[in-house]
């Protein structure tokens, strides 16, 4: 009888065990597990608060963003460029306190040269007429990494004059500058100039003027062609640069075009698109477009543009403006279509392979 019992006890208490698993699991169904967040298939402009002047370089998958501060140099790394608000920052460059490189640092362009980084960036003693282009050096995989040495100014040495915007073309075995600067050492209307380069902290032979104001979109303000940047394609290179000054509404882009094995001396070699590639957008938000960059999906299929507005009127050119991106599209005869600039908080399609 007590071992009847026992059994009997046992095998209540393992009734009354399974039991209670049962009400503990829902009724004797496995717990469903919550599905992970997924991540989000569209992004929204603007990128970021503020970040004039926005510069994007892809390599091996990673995204490396750069902005005028007016204070120092700073990367943002990601992978996502769409989600550019969450990238890690790292400063890698901090002026002297004092000098000809210690104020004003603008509009910064990382490349990778030679195997090596290179940063091309304004910056002056801090008066305006003092502003020219420097570089740093940089031998580190990642440019985050490693030790950042200063190449000194880039310039021309018989027409060392003010200096800005500078950026690297690529064109048949050879490698040159393009900047904005003054015809004269006394100021006046911003140009864009361009010389050959010896290595990337180098210029020799003559500073050649490719672009002057001549068209009234190209006046707004003042007679400005800055911000020169490069997009090349099947035959052709452009040149796509910022036109009237910054301060204005009307800040919009310009074009240059010129085969892809002409001599990029030769001023014949270059045509001047006669009005603007891309213009305010006012019922989207997108006063004075400009000072772009260009950059491919991660997976090589999509081209896009990035450039700085301001999200209302009469904003002017300071830290208002902020950055933003679209996808363009190229037309039947091969030139870039960057259609009007999107419009803020608008969902849109991120990158692919982002």
């Amino acid at each position: 009888m007590h071992t009847l019992f026992s059994s009997w006890r046992l095998l209540a208490v393992a009734l009354l065990l399974s039991t209670a698993a049962c009400k503990d699991s829902g009724g004797g169904s496995s717990p469903t597990p919550t599905p992970p967040t997924p991540t989000s298939v569209t992004f929204t402009n603007p990128l970021l608060p503020s970040g004039p002047d926005p510069w994007v370089y892809q390599k091996d998958g990673t995204y490396y963003y750069m902005q005028t501060t007016g204070g120092n140099l700073v990367i943002r790394k990601t992978t996502k460029i769409a989600e550019l608000g969450s990238a890690v920052s790292t400063t890698i460059w901090t002026p002297p306190a004092n000098g000809n490189n210690s104020r004003n640092i603008w509009a910064p362009e990382l490349h990778y040269l030679d195997g090596k980084w290179y940063v091309y960036f304004t910056a002056g003693s801090g008066s305006d007429a003092e502003q020219r282009t420097w570089v740093l050096e940089n031998t580190a995989t990642d440019p985050t990494t490693g030790t950042w040495t200063e190449k000194g100014r880039i310039f021309n040495s018989t027409e060392d004059y003010w200096a800005i915007d500078g950026t690297v073309l690529e064109q048949n075995g050879k490698r040159y500058f393009l900047w904005s600067g003054w015809p004269a050492r006394s100021g006046g209307e911003q140009r864009l100039y361009i010389s050959e380069m010896s290595n990337p902290w180098t210029l020799v032979g003559p500073r050649v003027e490719l672009s002057r104001p001549q068209y009234g979109w190209e006046k707004n303000g003042f007679g400005v062609n800055e911000g020169p940047e490069v997009l090349k394609r099947g035959d052709k290179t452009y040149v796509v640069y910022s036109a009237s000054y910054c301060g204005t509404d009307d800040y919009a882009l310009g074009m240059l075009t010129a085969t892809a094995t002409a001599d990029p001396l030769a001023t014949s070699s270059w045509t001047k698109t006669a009005t603007p590639v891309f213009v305010k957008n006012t019922t989207g938000g997108a006063y004075g477009p400009g000072h772009n960059a260009f950059f491919k999906s991660k997976d090589g299929v999509e081209d896009w543009i990035i450039y700085h507005a301001n999200n209302g009127a009469g904003q002017g050119c300071g830290d208002a403006r902020n950055p933003r991106m679209q996808k363009f599209t190229w037309n039947t005869d091969g030139t870039p279509n960057f259609g009007t600039p999107a419009a803020i908080n608008t969902a849109l399609p991120r990158p692919s392979g982002d």
